[in-house]
């Protein structure tokens, strides 16, 4: 089976869309489901950050002062 780059792109960003367009969350219908919601990704975005860890060598050996 013989494919052009075109065909080739045109299948992998089809399968892609169709598989971004079922992950998107929805959208909440009031102010406080959308403050509940941003809340909740805030909470697991930090949770995700926590879990990972640093070496010392990464971490820079001054503070940043405005």
């Amino acid at each position: 089976m013989k494919l052009t780059r075109r065909k080739l792109a045109v299948a992998v960003l089809g399968s892609s869309a169709a598989s971004f367009a079922q992950t998107q969350p929805a959208v909440p219908a009031t102010a406080d489901d959308e403050l509940k919601a941003a809340r909740d990704r805030l909470r697991s975005n930090a949770e995700a950050l926590a879990s990972q860890t640093l070496p010392m060598a990464v971490e820079p050996a001054f503070q940043f002062k405005a």
